[in-house]
């Protein structure tokens, strides 16, 4: 992720939330604007395209505490009153953040823009645009409730940064090539006097940080090297995922730069219900009719399982409405490769509707029973 992205980016109202909005709400912002504008619901809709990916980066960084504590510590630091130098042509636009910094390697901080700072010293020429991590990237795929329990390979399309196919990355039209900044020597830094016995580095005017000259820039990219990358990939998703569930896929994101890393593919994982079936879990759950007479006198029932068969249940007489009976290694698949339970609770039914024999057959069931009140004790409770 560029430097650019970190302090001229505001993630916050991308996503549309506040700077002290919850991780809760944060998740809820970038759900909704990630199936609003996501690819496959906006086909040939390049700013539907643009959008996703900017919801996808900043959910990226706001998500992770140690990323959003960064990205703040950052804005807080250059975002009030700190000025950049205008460029090298009297006149000219002020060079960017990415411009500024583009030259820190993966894994540099911005203690390396002050390394001349109070006598300190200047950065090597083979340093100035080193490997660079790609972005990370969202996505979200929806399963239907056996594929989650049993894992399954699903196809998903994404949309990250990459490097410009005109240019393959240089930043310079196709025959041409960039040249090493004669005035920085390739440090993208130069000395500059202030009041006072301090000379203070900063960014050079001539290669805007860079490092790097290019005088005949790219048409497609504009000198920046990057470009937007569309492409659809099978993703394996793991045997018993839950829904809601984040899961990262290494290397799958953005492409890096300068033989920089790839970053990684999160996808947020939707389950659709079972009609029968539900899930505690590595354990499934399943809720079993059973008459009147099958309680109270005991039966054998059977039920199914997630995969078809048949499973016999036996149960006991004088069997309480609600009691659950458990059957092992009939759920869903574990992380270590075995299969959790079955939890069955039965529900008595009452019948709605009784015949004049089946009637009176009750009626003498309750006078041969003579069962005591059930409720009395609710009259002898004291506060």
């Amino acid at each position: 992720m560029s430097t650019k992205d970190w302090l001229e980016k505001d993630y916050y109202k991308i996503l549309g939330v506040s700077a002290d909005a919850r991780p809760d709400e944060i998740k809820k912002a970038f759900r909704k604007l990630a199936r609003e504008f996501h690819p496959d619901q906006n086909a040939q809709n390049p700013e539907a395209e643009k959008r996703f990916k900017e919801v996808s980066e900043a959910n990226s960084v706001l998500s992770d505490a140690a990323k959003r504590k960064e990205y703040d510590e950052a804005r807080k630091l250059f975002g009030s009153g700190f000025r950049f130098p205008r460029g090298g042509q009297p006149g000219g636009p002020s060079p960017s953040v990415d411009d500024l910094f583009g030259n820190l390697g993966e894994g540099a901080n911005l203690g390396d823009l002050f390394g001349g700072l109070f006598g300190g010293t200047r950065r090597s020429p083979t340093s100035t645009r080193g490997p660079r991590r790609g972005t990370d990237i969202e996505g979200e795929v929806q399963l239907d409730f056996v594929a989650a329990v049993e894992g399954a390979t699903v196809s998903m399309k994404t949309v990250s940064d990459a490097a410009c196919e005109a240019c393959h990355g240089t930043g310079a039209r196709a025959g041409s090539r960039s040249r090493v900044c004669p005035t920085c020597q390739g440090s993208g830094m130069q000395t500059a006097s202030s009041a006072g016995m301090f000379s203070v580095a900063e960014p050079c005017r001539e290669c805007r940080g860079r490092g790097l000259v290019i005088d005949d820039p790219c048409p497609v990219c504009g000198g920046g090297g990057r470009g937007q990358s569309t492409r659809t990939m099978q993703v394996r998703i793991p045997a018993g995922v839950t829904d809601g569930q984040r899961i990262r896929i290494k290397g799958k994101g953005g492409a890096g730069e300068n033989s920089g890393a790839a970053g990684d593919l999160y996808v947020t994982v939707h389950v659709r219900p079972h009609p029968v079936f539900g899930r505690k879990g590595d354990q499934l759950t399943l809720t079993a009719p059973v008459t009147f007479a099958e309680a109270a006198l005991g039966a054998e029932i059977e039920v199914p399982s997630l995969h078809g068969e048949r499973v016999r249940l036996r149960v006991p007489a004088g069997t309480p409405n609600g009691r659950t009976f458990r059957v092992r290694g009939k759920g869903a698949a574990t992380a270590s490769g075995g299969a959790g339970d079955l939890l069955v609770t039965v529900a008595v039914g009452v019948p709605h509707h009784l015949g004049a024999e089946a009637t009176e057959a009750l009626r003498a069931y309750a006078a041969l029973a003579a069962e005591p009140d059930p409720r009395a004790g609710l009259f002898q409770a004291r506060p």
